[in-house]
C-alpha cells in the first residue's frame, strides 16, 4: 500500500525570518495522482524535495503506507523522481540511461534489460534505445526521463514540472501520455507545477498552495466550481474568474447602479465590501434596455469554436478587464458595447477582507 501522509511536515531554511512550509498536513490516496500548484515560491517544490528526501524535514513527519520515512535516505525511500531538466547521462544511450538505477541496485543483467524493455515498450522507445540524448527531441527526452522511473518499480512517482522545457503543441501531448501511464501503472504520483491547466487536466486531485499552506484539497471540477476563498477563485481558470468589486445592501451585491444576482445563502451572509466573481462563459448577453453591465470590448480573441471579448466597464469595482466567452460567430467587434448579465447560481461571492466564500 503506497499511500502519501504528510503529518504538519515544515521545512524552514537557515536564516530565513519564516518557515517556507509551515507545517502542511496532506493524506494521498494510493494509486492517486495527486498535483501540487500554485505560484512560484509557494512551496510546492519543497514539498515533493522533502517527501523525496532531497530537502530536510525540520518538524512533523512523512508516511510512504505505514513506514515513517522523515529520516530516511533519498535512496531508501522507494521513490522515483522525475525532473525538469530530465538529468540525462549524455555519455550513455537510452537503455543506459534507463538502467543505470538498476545497475547501481546491483540487479541482474538480464533483468535489467527485461525492465527497460517493458518500459521502452509502454513508452514507444523501442527504436531509440541506441541514441544518446543529444539525438532526441524534447518530448523523447521526457518519456526517457519517465522509463528510467517506471524500471524502478517505485512505490510513489514525483514529477517536478516536467513539462516546463517542452514547447506548447509537445506538452499538450506530453502531459496526456503522463495522465495515460499512470493511470495504467496505478502507482501514486505527486506532480508539482505552476499551471493550473496541467493541474486540471491531469490530477484526480489538486491540491493549490500559497505561501507554503496548502488553501484547498479537491476534485479539478469542486476546485472550478466551489473555490474555497478569493485566492483558489483567481487563480484556478484560464481566462480567470472576473472578480468585481461590490457592496452588500439588503441582501443585494451592488456595483454601482448595477445589482449582481447572487443565490441566497450568500445573500444572508454578506455584509459590507464584497467581492462578486463571475466566469467568463456563464455571463449572457442581453439588450441594453434589461439593465445588464455595460463592456466596451477593447480586444476579441477568437478561437474558433469560440471566442474571448476583453473589455472596460467604467462602472465603479470592474476590474480593468471583463471577459466574456462568447460563441465564435457571434458578431462583437472591437470598438462596440455590450450589456452582460447571469444567474444566482452561477455567482460566487466572497468576503473582500477574509476571502472566504459565502456563497452556497
Amino acid at each position: 500500500m503506497a499511500t502519501v501522509t504528510f503529518e504538519k511536515t515544515q521545512r524552514w531554511y537557515a536564516g530565513a525570518d519564516k518557515p517556507t512550509v509551515p507545517g502542511i498536513d496532506l493524506e494521498i490516496e494510493d494509486g492517486e495522482f495527486l498535483v501540487l500548484v500554485g505560484p512560484s515560491g509557494c512551496g510546492k517544490s519543497t514539498t515533493l524535495r522533502m517527501l523525496a528526501g532531497l530537502e530536510e524535514v525540520n518538524d512533523g513527519k512523512i508516511f510512504i503506507g505505514d513506514r515513517d520515512i522523515t529520516r530516511v535516505p533519498p535512496k531508501d525511500r522507494d521513490i522515483a523522481m522525475v525532473f525538469q531538466n530530465y538529468a540525462l547521462y549524455p555519455h550513455m544511450t537510452v537503455a543506459e540511461n534507463m538502467a543505470f538505477a538498476l545497475k547501481m541496485a546491483k540487479v541482474a543483467p538480464a533483468e535489467r534489460q527485461t525492465r527497460v524493455l517493458e518500459a521502452a515498450n509502454i513508452l514507444g522507445l523501442e527504436d531509440l534505445l541506441d541514441r544518446r540524448p543529444k539525438a532526441l527531441s524534447g518530448g523523447q527526452r521526457q518519456r526517457v526521463a519517465m522509463g528510467r522511473a517506471i524500471v524502478r518499480n517505485p512505490q510513489v512517482f514525483c514529477m517536478d514540472e516536467p513539462l516546463s522545457n517542452l514547447d506548447a503543441m509537445m506538452r499538450v501531448q506530453t502531459r496526456t501520455d503522463i495522465a495515460k501511464l499512470q493511470a495504467e501503472l496505478g502507482v501514486t504520483t505527486v506532480y508539482v507545477t505552476h499551471d493550473q491547466v496541467e493541474a486540471m487536466t491531469m490530477g484526480d486531485r489538486v491540491a493549490v498552495m500559497k505561501l507554503g499552506e496548502i488553501q484547498q484539497v479537491d476534485t479539478p471540477l469542486n476546485l472550478y466550481d466551489r473555490p474555497v476563498n478569493l485566492f483558489v477563485a483567481s487563480f484556478i481558470g484560464s481566462p480567470q474568474m472576473n472578480l468585481l468589486e461590490a457592496t452588500a445592501v439588503e441582501g443585494q451585491a451592488r456595483i454601482g447602479d448595477y445589482v449582481v444576482p447572487v443565490d441566497p445563502t450568500a445573500a444572508k451572509r454578506m455584509k459590507g465590501n464584497i467581492t462578486v466573481g463571475v466566469r467568463p462563459e456563464v455571463w449572457r448577453i442581453v439588450a441594453p434596455s434589461e439593465g445588464g453591465l455595460p463592456v466596451r470590448v477593447t480586444l476579441v480573441e477568437e478561437l474558433g469554436s469560440d471566442a474571448f471579448v476583453y473589455g472596460s466597464c467604467g462602472v465603479e469595482g470592474t476590474p480593468g478587464n471583463v471577459i466574456v466567452r462568447v460563441h465564435g460567430r457571434d458578431s462583437v467587434r472591437k470598438g462596440d458595447t455590450i450589456f452582460v448579465t447571469t444567474d444566482p447560481r452561477h455567482v460566487h461571492v466572497f468576503d473582500t477582507e477574509t476571502g472566504a466564500r459565502l456563497s452556497a
